[in-house]
């Protein structure tokens, strides 16, 4: 299938997705629509999704700071419920997504960064939400994902000054999960994603769901939670598969079911 914004490169068990808006991959109404429908199309096929950007300039943009302009209170609600509805399909999205951050990502592009589950970037590559400068503040979720990545108090410096952050110190802070050379970007971003899909799909997938609701609950919650998707993959073909591979000191051939 061919998208009018998107790339896609089919693998094995993975696809790689890359934003192509030139010249800054900027998240425009239509690449948001486009972008869920590549996603839709690619999650029963797929145990994992690279996402990256072309070129070099800029991972994604966020807002075209033009179109801004001309938001008031109406349209503005408008523009960042399109953006909710893109960025918590990809932070709920059944299947890991990589993003492999391939250029600076900043406002926009940070929080696709932080709605997806590992990320790997490029030296090169800046992190940060600019938008208190140009009088908004983070309207696709910044606020709210990036106090359950780092400390509220960093945070909130980060928001309140705008400060743009290499890819090392977003690494610390634990933004980032691996640095790399550009060259290798894509390369360590496909060796992740295979180690990803060795493993039981449907164990990942619950994964995700304990960890995402946790985030969002109490402790007991969690909890909660974590033992229920525990006792329901107990009684999987995968479970089984997966404990008799083990015990045949096999590699385990887990099926989804």
């Amino acid at each position: 299938m061919k998208f009018s914004y998107h790339r896609v490169q089919q693998k094995k068990d993975f696809a790689i997705v890359q934003i192509d808006n030139p010249p800054v991959n900027a998240l425009s109404d239509e690449v948001k629509e486009e972008l869920l429908t590549v996603l839709e199309s690619l999650k029963k096929n797929n145990k994992a999704i690279i996402l990256t950007g072309t070129g070099n300039k800029t991972f994604v943009a966020g807002a075209d700071i033009k179109e801004l302009g001309k938001l008031d209170e109406n349209s503005g609600r408008k523009r960042v419920f399109r953006s909710k509805k893109l960025f918590s399909y990809i932070e709920n999205y059944p299947i890991p997504i990589i993003a492999a951050v391939n250029a600076p990502a900043l406002g926009g592009g940070f929080e696709v960064v932080m709605c997806c589950d590992i990320c790997i970037a490029v030296k090169e590559a800046r992190f940060g939400l600019p938008e208190v400068g140009i009088g908004v503040i983070p309207g696709g979720g910044g606020t709210q994902r990036l106090t359950n990545i780092i400390s509220p108090g960093m945070a909130k410096l980060l928001i309140y000054t705008g400060k743009v952050i290499k890819a090392d110190e977003a690494l610390q802070l634990g933004i980032v999960q691996k640095v790399v050379e550009q060259e290798d970007l894509i390369n360590e971003a496909e060796k992740m994603a295979v180690k990803v899909t060795q493993k039981a799909p449907l164990a990942i997938q619950y994964s995700k769901i304990a960890i995402n609701e946790g985030l969002s609950a109490n402790k007991e919650q969690g909890f909660d939670k974590e033992a229920e998707l525990f006792s329901k993959l107990c009684a999987t073909k995968d479970k089984n598969e997966g404990v008799h591979a083990f015990l045949e000191k096999r590699p385990p051939n887990f099926k989804g079911e």
